[in-house]
């Protein structure tokens, strides 16, 4: 299966993200996928970002990647603005692209309310949908947040297919078998946008992590009714320490005997634990690293993406023989 899927640099990159995103790509690089995973940073800045911190952003991001053990001797990273060939396709999808369909984006409502509203920021899963649909991919793998995008990248294959004949497979979703993962507040999603205290970040030292964890919201461990933040973190459990204890830690709660004090320092020690050899694996990459990476995917990419393009652009009677 050819896979696509792309991480933004926006900054920090949490527990969140690595679960949701990062964690399933390394699992996916097998023999049978071809996988391509890339730095957006078109999408980045849809939103006001600090002009100055971008390029070491772009190439944290990537070095995330890489320490979360996407092999690019295995799987092909580029940049996102390293091959125009993405914005020209997303053009030439803005054209049986409906207003109605952006405006059901969930994505869209909830950022317009933090963020100036913006066409970029109206209008990038359509630029989601040229990322993916440029090399034909069959899988992305995202978290739950970024089906409804997956979607219309889907429903735009087939109107292009029914328009202009058939050029795009119909990419799947691939569900990272992690939920959706809260902040350490009870409130909303975790993100970086947020206080640092609501999310782990992948680069916080062991100390740190303790502090956040024992401060995260929980209820009072004897509700009828167990709130969504324990949940959460049990969640967590679940994905650090193994189904065993987060099982365990479930079942006192429903008995009204679990203990915060023992639950919140191992849920700690076990996101330390994981987080120990990206952390290290993450120092030994180099800015000089990740740049050359990015030059040898833009280099094996590009081709690919003109070929797609070049289709397109016959299909839609826009070459002249």
């Amino acid at each position: 299966m050819k896979i696509f899927s792309g991480i933004q640099p926006s900054g920090v990159v949490h527990i969140g993200n690595y679960l949701g995103a990062m964690k399933n790509w390394a699992k996916i690089q097998t023999p049978d996928n071809e996988c391509i995973y890339c730095v957006v940073d078109y999408h980045a800045i849809t939103v006001d970002y600090p002009k100055d911190e971008m390029p070491k952003r772009i190439i944290n991001a990537a070095k995330d990647v890489i320490a979360s053990g996407v092999d690019p001797e295995k799987s092909t990273i580029f940049l996102q603005s390293d091959i125009p060939q993405h914005a020209e396709l997303g053009w030439l999808l803005n054209t049986i692209t409906t207003m109605g369909e952006l405006n059901r984006m969930t994505q869209y409502k909830e950022k317009s309310q933090k963020y100036e509203e913006r066409v970029g920021l109206f209008d990038y899963p359509v630029l989601m949908a040229a990322d993916i649909l440029i090399y034909k991919a069959q899988g992305v793998p995202v978290g739950e947040d970024q089906v409804q995008h997956v979607e219309l990248t889907r429903d735009l294959a087939r109107r292009f297919n029914a328009k202009f004949g058939e050029t795009f497979p119909e990419p799947k979703p691939l569900l990272t078998e992690a939920k959706r993962v809260m902040s350490l507040s009870g409130n909303g999603k975790m993100s970086k946008s947020d206080s640092p205290n609501t999310y782990v970040a992948l680069t916080d030292d062991a100390d740190t992590i303790r502090k956040k964890i024992a401060s995260a919201t929980t209820d009072d461990g004897k509700a009828a009714e167990i709130s969504g933040a324990t949940i959460n973190l049990i969640g967590l459990m679940g994905e650090f320490a193994g189904k065993e204890a987060a099982d365990k830690y479930l079942e006192e709660r429903k008995a009204g005997t679990i203990k915060y004090s023992e639950f919140k320092p191992a849920l700690a020690e076990a996101i330390i634990k994981e987080l120990e050899p990206f952390q290290k694996k993450r120092a030994e990459i180099s800015d000089e690293d990740i740049k050359k990476i990015f030059a040898e995917g833009a280099e094996k990419l590009r081709p690919i993406a003109q070929t797609t393009l070049e289709e397109v652009k016959e299909k839609m009677g826009l070459k002249i023989s």
